[in-house]
């Protein structure tokens, strides 16, 4: 069988990719685990920007299970995330180098900080803004099934956590000198654009102002993906 150049067949990639699949499994239903301890808070929580459960529909006779299972998995996620990336860098370490392999490392804290200050940033700033332009639209009164809503609320936060994981991305395509610092700020036209097209996808509304609130963060993200792939690339460019 095929073997890469540190000696692992194809069959020992499969294997290790099992392992650290399973690892992060484990890592995530007890993340789970422990948000369930909190779910009526972690509920009463993702409940409050619309202003409570009486303000919300449950319909089906499933619906409360299904939210409470989807709650718990963000809340599992979010905890288990450390654990994970964890995972990850061990399975791409044996193809680096030492130093690369530092680095990955030292990132995890910096991914898990980005991560979260997105979820906190769609829940303080985004939700509270977009859940009245939504519910106050003229038309007939809006009372929302809970499940369509916790979807809603739990889809923006996930991937606005997410969208600001972009330096720490950035920073790795640097480091692996798959881009460059200076690459990046000749393309800055294009990036505007490209963050301008994510903002208009992941805002929940379709107002100016929500998507204002949205593109300044990624462009801040951006100019720090900047610095930090100048970091990466630093004494080899």
């Amino acid at each position: 069988m095929t073997e890469d150049p540190g000696g692992m067949t194809l069959w020992g990639h499969l294997e290790e990719l099992r392992k650290r699949l399973l690892y992060s499994l484990i890592a995530l239903v007890v993340g789970m685990i422990v948000a369930v301890i909190f779910s009526d808070f972690l509920l009463a929580l993702i409940s409050l920007p619309i202003g409570g459960f009486e303000n919300l529909l449950s319909i089906q006779v499933t619906e409360n299970l299904s939210v409470y299972f989807r709650i718990t998995m963000l809340g599992g996620f979010i905890l288990a995330l450390p654990f994970i990336l964890l995972q990850l860098i061990f399975f791409v370490s044996p193809g680096l180098k030492k130093t690369e392999r530092l680095w990955l490392f030292r990132a995890i804290p910096l991914a898990t900080l980005l991560f979260c200050g997105g979820v906190l940033f769609a829940y303080f700033v985004m939700l509270p803004t977009a859940i009245p332009f939504l519910v106050e639209f003229p038309g007939p009164e809006v009372l929302p099934k809970w499940r369509d809503y916790v979807s809603f609320v739990t889809n923006l936060l996930f991937w606005i956590g997410i969208s600001f994981e972009t330096p720490l991305i950035m920073f790795v395509l640097a480091k692996l000198g798959i881009i460059s610092a200076k690459g990046l700020l000749k393309q800055w036209r294009y990036a505007v654009i490209f963050i301008a097209v994510i903002a208009a996808v992941a805002t929940p509304t379709p107002d100016p102002v929500n998507m204002a609130l949205l593109m300044a963060p990624l462009l801040l993200l951006y100019l720090l993906g900047i610095l930090l792939a100048s970091f990466a690339r630093k004494g080899k460019d």
